[in-house]
């Protein structure tokens, strides 16, 4: 395996699992609208932009960006936090911190609730930075979120870098930069949607993970 010096973590999916929050607000948006759905109808909106799956239901990008205000509404005040770190995850992030690895969190998520999740967990000091998208639904594109950390990095190697994530964006953004990519089968993406975007590498568990890097 190649030597990275520089790890970021995709957030929801890779380094937690947020399924409990975020499958609870969605269901309080659509209330809002009048909209029944089963919570397993709404497992795919873990990880895209949220208004882009917003906007599939309603047919509008306009309607997507006003249901996503509804669901902050529950996600702000108590979703947020309906989550937990993967077990296992701290001690590879105490490993790689040990090891004077650099860590980054990119994440589509906003960056405002992303640093509080992180605060929350109590792993934010193993971060340089949590770099993910703009309130208003801007940069939530991982190509954006990338270069975001690249531009952070003058001087580095991309090849020095290492996304770790749980979905096709994650592999997307990362090879649109030349950085290998580590799918992760524990999260969300299925292995059929990780497989056709040919990862450098897939990995089914933590403690694989662990033992990986």
């Amino acid at each position: 395996m190649k030597s990275y010096n520089y790890f970021l973590f995709d957030l929801d999916g890779t380094l937690t699992d947020p399924q409990k929050g975020i499958i609870n607000s969605i269901q309080y948006a659509l209330r809002h609208y009048g909209i029944k759905k089963e919570d397993h109808e709404l497992i795919h909106f873990i990880g895209p932009p949220l208004h882009h799956s917003f906007a599939e239901i309603f047919g509008s990008e306009k309607k997507g960006l006003e249901a996503v205000e509804v669901y902050r509404e529950y996600y702000s005040a108590k979703g947020i936090f309906e989550n937990l770190v993967y077990p296992g995850m701290e001690e590879l992030l105490e490993k790689l911190t040990a090891e004077n690895k650099t860590l980054f969190v990119a994440t589509s998520k906003p960056t405002f609730f992303a640093e509080q999740i992180v605060k929350h967990f109590n792993i934010a000091h193993h971060f340089k930075a949590v770099v993910g998208s703009n309130l208003d639904g801007t940069h939530t594109d991982k190509k954006e979120i990338i270069q975001t950390i690249i531009d952070m990095l003058p001087g580095v190697d991309n090849k020095e870098m290492l996304m770790i994530g749980d979905r096709k964006f994650d592999i997307i953004g990362a090879k649109n930069h030349g950085i290998d990519c580590a799918a992760v089968t524990f999260g969300y993406g299925s292995i059929d949607e990780l497989q056709k975007e040919e990862p450098a590498y897939i990995i089914n568990r933590i403690e694989e993970l662990r033992q990986f890097i």
